[in-house]
């Protein structure tokens, strides 16, 4: 019986890492720009309506430079939780750091719920701004409509519940929101840095684990949603739970790799379909700027390798009866995966040649439609610029020129009708005034008796 359960906390574990970096990986894939795009409003209007199509989620991108630094931070930070579980009072540092993973739980849940809710419904709903500003430079802006009120009322009760209780169950919700969001939040700029980023942490894994208690040790004190759980008998005889764990480094960390391949398959197929940005969308793709179909060699391979560098794992773990760092299985599995699709489809200079970076940088442009679509979508000035907000649609160069030109012959003219009255007045009054000077002359003088 006990035996059968633990096979069940296995799936369950295996289950949980898949679902994020499955949905994950489809949730990077940003809507495509092309020249159908709905009609903006002017810059200095706020969007009335939130659209689910249109919303594309801020993200954070690893650069080669970032790749080779994650092993340094990763062992700073985690050898730092190590002294200050060592030194210092338990449960002070799980108070302090639940308070902090319950708001950060709350963030990413509302984003996480909200986020599916518009994929399966494509709700659209009145669109709130709030912001912050200061000489026309927007400081802080928030937009929000009233489902993001209502998933952060319901994620604050859930968190609330997890703090009240530490349930395992309310845990892996946490932990499975945290992937996910982070999954779709941090995106490699290429296959080398993925690869760079992968290599050192499978060092940094075999050290921490085999090396030194330092990780096993964190992993057991930290009260927090850093890691999903299942319980290995539902039904313990002495009552008490016992559980097997993955950390959510060992999901994230092969899952932003895994959603770099799925984005460059969906890069492959729309290149061989002509596609380009600010264009007219290819006929192929049926007006549909994103949820069309493609093919997924790369992303299916590299899914399946992480699959069996999973199961590889748990199977050691079972034999041996001891912690495995399971990036020393899933590192290889992912990279292997990747060069092998690629030797074998002969596209190994197209993939260490994919680069991210420099797809966002052809965003801004540098002459043409780009530089004049950019400036067309830029509303920071305008739109808080409080003191001369105006209804009135912006006048045209060319409008400008025919009022400068009116208002020119409206002087023109003005001066031939008024300079002439003011010619024969004042000839008028100086004949008047020699006049009464003649007369003044001619008069006699009066003589006193």
């Amino acid at each position: 019986m006990a035996s059968t359960g633990l096979y069940i906390a296995y799936a369950a574990i295996g289950s949980m890492a898949l679902a994020p970096i499955y949905f994950g990986s489809f949730f990077t894939l940003d809507r495509l720009k092309s020249s159908d795009r709905k009609k903006r409003p002017h810059s200095g209007e706020f969007p009335e309506y939130s659209d689910s199509e249109d919303e594309d989620e801020e993200s954070e991108t690893v650069t080669t430079e970032d790749a080779y630094m994650f092993p340094v931070y990763g062992s700073a930070a985690l050898f730092s939780m190590y002294m200050i579980f060592k030194y210092l009072n338990k449960d002070w540092v799980n108070l302090l750091l639940s308070g902090y993973f319950a708001l950060l739980g709350v963030v990413v849940m509302t984003q996480i719920s909200v986020r599916i809710s518009k994929a399966l419904t494509g709700v659209k709903l009145p669109l709130f701004h709030i912001a912050l500003v200061h000489r026309s430079k927007a400081l802080f802006e928030m937009r929000f409509t009233y489902l993001h009120i209502a998933m952060t009322v319901v994620s604050s009760i859930i968190t609330g519940l997890y703090l009240w209780s530490k349930n395992w169950v309310l845990s892996n919700a946490f932990g499975l929101a945290l992937s996910l969001s982070a999954t779709n939040l941090i995106r490699l700029d290429s296959f080398k840095s993925g690869m760079i980023m992968l290599a050192g942490l499978f060092v940094y894994d075999i050290f921490w684990v085999f090396g030194t208690e330092v990780m096993v040790s964190v992993a057991k004190n930290f009260e927090a949603p850093i890691k999903i759980v299942a319980p290995k008998s539902l039904w313990p005889e002495d009552g008490k739970l016992q559980f097997t764990m993955l950390g959510l480094g060992d999901i994230i960390v092969p899952g932003v790799f895994v959603a770099l391949c799925l984005r460059f398959d969906r890069q492959r197929y729309l290149d061989s379909i002509g596609y380009a940005k600010n264009k007219r969308l290819p006929a192929v793709l049926n007006g549909r700027h994103r949820g069309f179909g493609f093919p997924k060699p790369y992303f299916c391979a590299c899914f399946a390798a992480y699959v069996f560098g999973l199961i590889t794992t748990i199977v050691v773990m079972h034999t041996f009866k001891a912690a495995q760092p399971a990036l020393l299985y899933l590192s290889p599995a992912c990279i292997l995966s990747v060069v092998g699709m690629a030797l074998v489809r002969g596209e190994l200079g197209a993939v260490f040649g994919y680069s991210e970076e420099s797809d966002k940088k052809e965003k801004s442009g540098k002459g043409g439609d780009s530089d004049d679509d950019s400036k067309a979508e830029k509303p920071a000035v305008h739109r808080y610029n409080l003191r001369h907000q105006t209804t009135a649609t912006p006048a045209s160069a060319g409008e400008l020129a025919d009022d400068e030109q009116e208002n020119v012959a409206a002087e023109h003219v003005l001066d031939e009708t008024v300079d002439p009255l003011l010619s024969e007045s004042q000839t008028t009054a100086a004949e008047t005034r020699s006049k009464t000077k003649a007369k003044q002359r001619g008069r006699p003088k009066s003589k006193k008796n």
